[in-house]
């Protein structure tokens, strides 16, 4: 387990976009072409109450600011398939939420007219890879058990803080696939 080192997200954003951009920065920190992350997302404040040398650990003292704390999981088994991955998890009661970060390539919606149609997924990832518009983006995808989301997605080409575009809809499916973690 390690936690995410809270440093820059703006204090005006709401915590679940803090922790959000927390994950993002320690994301960009490790660099680009790394596995898919998974992190549950835990109340600071109630870490630190149930559990204060963990906290401690963490480097959560009375004065972090932050409301939610990302601790990343155990790596992702190599070869499955993510939605398969992700429908064996349940978490526990003390998880308020879980975070995914992942690279892709994706391509302009310009460009998804031109999509052949008779591509099954390796074919259509391969077609996907050699277009000349493909942009690689690292996404970071956060949900809460209360059904709030965010996203913050990071270009390649634009590898800044100051570039990061965030909001609760831009990876739906993905976000889907992490708040099905939590059903019941």
């Amino acid at each position: 387990m390690s936690n995410v080192s809270p440093s820059g997200p703006p204090m005006a954003a709401s915590p679940l976009t803090r922790a959000v951009l927390e994950i993002d920065e320690y994301a960009s920190g490790l660099g680009w072409d790394r596995p898919a992350r998974l992190f549950a997302l835990v109340d600071t404040a109630r870490l630190r109450a149930q559990e204060p040398s963990l906290a401690s650990q963490l480097g959560l003292g009375a004065d972090a600011a932050t409301a939610y704390t990302p601790i990343e999981q155990e790596e992702l088994p190599a070869g499955k398939p993510l939605d398969e991955f992700l429908g064996t998890i349940a978490w526990p009661d003390a998880v308020a939420g879980c975070a995914l970060t992942v690279e892709r390539l994706m391509l302009p919606p310009s460009a998804e007219a031109a999509v052949p149609k008779d591509l099954d997924e390796a074919g259509l990832a391969k077609w996907v890879a050699r277009h000349p518009e493909r942009q690689e983006v690292r996404m970071t995808v956060a949900v809460l058990r209360d059904g709030a989301r965010e996203a913050a997605i990071r270009l390649r080409e634009k590898d800044s803080p100051s570039e990061v575009l965030t909001g609760p809809d831009l990876v739906p499916g993905l976000a889907d696939a992490l708040a099905a973690t939590f059903a019941s």
